[in-house]
């Protein structure tokens, strides 16, 4: 991972050092919300943020299932060593630390928390490819283990809707590992982006 110099204002842009298929929303003009206010557990009804693909827009939810449909437990993935079974239910993990159902520990990251999260979530740069995730949400560690596909498969798809539905049941984490703190905007793009760079491992 290296930093490159930027005229735009705000944190420099980490360059990954992957290649990668972007979609249209990561492509277009840089459009950064302020993400470090207080509006992580506002009652108020949030709206996403123009150009950027988030859950709390029905129709990128509608997209991701879509797409979610399309892998099978054959699937094989176009890089990295998990099957199709372990990424179901490493997605579905992840969405168990969205909703603060699952503990997940701070882990060391190289760069500022903050640096890292705005990278993740609002440039429009590609993620990286294997890049290593929390033990907890590690199929091979602490993760879920994949049992029946059809019943993880399930799992999943409620967890999104639970995730999506309003009004909300649950809370969402103050924090996340790598990225320090988190608004409940930025766990919404986070859900998508994650859940989208998975189904693209694996075709969808």
């Amino acid at each position: 991972m290296r930093e490159s110099t930027s005229r735009r204002p705000g944190p420099p842009v980490l360059q990954w050092g992957c290649s990668y298929v972007t979609d249209t929303a990561r492509s277009t003009k840089l459009n950064c919300p302020r993400t470090l206010g207080t509006e992580a557990f506002s009652p108020h009804p949030l709206k996403p943020t123009p150009g950027m693909k988030s859950l709390l827009n029905p129709g990128d939810k509608t997209e991701l299932l879509a797409r979610l449909q399309s892998v099978s437990s054959t699937s094989k993935g176009c890089w990295g060593k998990m099957s199709a079974h372990q990424m179901v239910c490493h997605l579905a993990d992840a969405f168990r630390l969205y909703m603060g159902l699952t503990a997940v520990r701070p882990v060391s990251v190289p760069y500022p928390r903050v640096l890292l999260k705005w990278t993740a979530l609002w440039a429009p740069i590609p993620w990286p490819r294997g890049f290593k995730t929390a033990p907890e949400l590690d199929q091979e560690a602490g993760g879920t283990r994949p049992a029946m596909f059809d019943e993880d498969f399930r799992a999943l798809h409620s967890l999104i809707d639970r995730f999506t539905r309003q009004p909300k049941d649950f809370r969402c984490p103050k924090s996340h590992p790598h990225f320090g703190k988190m608004t409940t905007t930025d766990w919404m793009r986070l859900a998508y982006l994650h859940t989208d760079h998975h189904l693209r491992q694996f075709g969808a």
